[in-house]
Parts: structure tokens; sequence; C-alpha cells
């Protein structure tokens, strides 16, 4: 009996051991299923442009491609500057004013470091940066922000933020087809934008200059882009003594100046002498290749928006008499490192 008794006292032992056994071997499935579930997914870096230009420097793409991502929160987006033109990536707070975008050294305000996180609770901005250079920022969190170029008020786009438990729409693959595509519809068009440039020129006399010429097009659903040409169209105008030649500005978003001899230190006013003709547009008497005289900022001043007053006529021509024969180089004060110079050759 006390035999029979051991037998049963052993199984039992032996059954509550194997379930013992069982219950450790599902709790350590378990377990390495939470660690292998609960493991981070690796934060990613995508890659966009900021503009594109032609070989000559004189087409200008002011965009950013893509002008619309989808990533996850945690990841990060390297924009690199792909042009002369300087540029800026920017995200300002909700309701901010926008800084003034000349200098543009004062930011949003200041520049934040290389690799700051865009939360929306604070600004966000690289600095003007030109062709080579990259900046990187990190979205901690899912939200949608809007990107802006604080050089460019029509340069904008859009970052949507995803949690990680949704599935995002596009690869890097896309984005760089999508910049590719971008950059050639943008550029595409520069002969055209140039011929019409000289064309409206020359319509009523041939003393007329465009200075510059641009359209606001949209790559994409989420922001807006501008395709400029930076250049005086026509490049060598002759005249007499006594004539006047005109500048007009044709870019609605970007500015330019007519800047003789020396070039100011703040190009946005006009220099001393400058006087302003009965229909708003500024002139100038020019009687010296050494003369210093600059137009001033030649553009759009502000956008009217519902809500807000309405903003004055803007200023986009310049006109200046030449008193005295001669040859009178002049520049766009901000873009001539772009090329956008121009002659003036007074005959007697």
């Amino acid at each position: 009996m006390s035999r029979i008794c051991d037998r049963k006292v052993k199984n039992m032992r032996k059954t509550w051991f194997h379930k013992g056994q069982l219950a450790v071997t599902a709790l350590s499935v378990h377990v390495i299923g939470f660690v292998m579930s609960a493991a981070p997914v690796q934060a990613a870096v995508w890659n966009a442009l900021v503009g594109v230009q032609s070989t000559d420097l004189g087409n200008q793409a002011l965009a950013f491609l893509p002008s619309e991502l989808w990533i996850h929160a945690g990841d990060s987006i390297a924009w690199n500057f792909a042009t002369a033109e300087p540029h800026t990536v920017s995200f300002l707070t909700a309701g901010q004013i926008r800084p003034p975008f000349f200098p543009v050294d004062v930011g949003c305000p200041g520049t934040t470091p290389d690799g700051s996180p865009v939360t929306g609770a604070s600004c966000v901005n690289s600095g003007v940066l030109v062709s080579g250079q990259i900046y990187t920022v990190t979205f901690p969190t899912p939200g949608n922000f809007k990107l802006v170029c604080l050089v460019h008020i029509r340069m904008t786009g859009a970052v949507h933020v995803l949690s990680l438990s949704e599935t995002l729409p596009h690869d890097q693959d896309f984005y760089d087809h999508e910049a590719q595509n971008g950059r050639a519809e943008m550029l595409s068009g520069a002969s055209g934008r140039s011929g019409r440039g000289k064309s409206t020129a020359q319509r009523d006399s041939g003393n007329e200059v465009t200075a510059g010429i641009a359209e606001v097009v949209a790559t994409t659903g989420g922001g807006s882009s501008t395709a400029a040409v930076m250049r005086f169209l026509r490049g060598k105008t002759t005249v007499h003594v006594g004539d006047t030649v005109e500048w007009t500005n044709l870019g609605p978003t970007v500015n330019h100046t007519v800047t003789f001899g020396m070039e100011p230190g703040n190009l946005i006013p006009p220099s001393a002498g400058v006087t302003v003709d009965s229909d708003g547009a500024r002139h100038a008497v020019i009687g010296s290749p050494t003369d210093n005289v600059n137009s001033g900022f030649l553009g759009v001043a502000t956008q009217d928006r519902v809500g807000l007053a309405q903003s004055p006529l803007d200023v986009t021509r310049f006109r200046v008499t030449f008193t005295a024969p001669g040859t009178f180089n002049y520049i766009c004060g901000l873009h001539d490192n772009l090329g956008m110079v121009g002659t003036v050759v007074v005959l007697p």
C-alpha cells in the first residue's frame, strides 16, 4: 500500500513538473514575442531638394522638391540646397508674424541647429543656405507642418507626419522621381518665359527692359513654387542722349533692383535723387557712367488677403533718363551673382 502511495506521489510530482515546464515555456514564448513586438522601428532619413537651376544660373525653380512628403513620427528630412540662389528651410509657429526676408539673418528669430526637432511649439529655421549645403530636421510627433522659405514668399511645402501604425503612401524612390519631374517641368518653360519677357519689353518702344519674369506654379497639392528667369530682357539697350529707359519687373513674387555704380549696403530703398512719376514709377537722371543710382526693390510688397487691409499698389517700374553719352553698366543687386547684369549704351 505504501509503495502504491509512493508511486502516486511520484506521478503527481512528474505531472506538476511537466505542467510547470509547459507554463515556463509558454511564458518564455510570450515574453520573447513581447520583446520582439516592442523593438523600436528604425527611424528613416528622407531626402529632398531646395531649389533647382539651369546650368547658366539664369533660370531658377524656387521650390521645395518634392513640396509634399509623408513620413513617420521620429523620422528626419535632409534638405539639400541645390542652387546659388539663397533659400531657407523654415517652420514658423501657428499665427506667427512672418519676419522680413531682407536681411534674412533675423530668422524666425535666429537660426536653429542642424537636427532640430519640429513640433510646432517654436520656430525652426536653417538660415540662408546655398549650393551643396544640407539642413536636417526631425519630426518627433505626428502632425501636419507647413514649410516655407523666408527669402521667397510663394515657396512653400507640407510635411505630413503619421503615427507608426499608419502606412506611408510613398517611398524615397517616389519622392526622387517627383523631384526630377518637378525640376524638368519648372525649367522646361524657361525659353517661353524669356520670350514673353522680351516681347513685352519691345511692344511699346525700343527703350523698355523686362527686369526678370516669373510665374507661380504648383508641383503638388501641398505647396506653391515659382519658376523665375533671373535676367534683364534685353541685356543690352542702345538709346540716345535725352532718352529714357524703363525697367519693369514681371515676376510676381521675386524682387529685383536696377543698380548703377556702387551697390549700396541696403538695397531696399531707392537712392537719393530718385523721384516718383505721376503714375507711381520711380525715376532717376544719370549723367555719367560713374553715377551711383539704385532703384530700390521692384516687385510685390505683400499679397492681398481676405480680412486684412488692402496693400498699396506695387512698385514694379523704374525709369532712367540719360543726359550724356557713354556705356552705363548696371546689375540687379540681389541676383548679379546669377548673371543678372545689363548695359545701356547712350549715343550722342
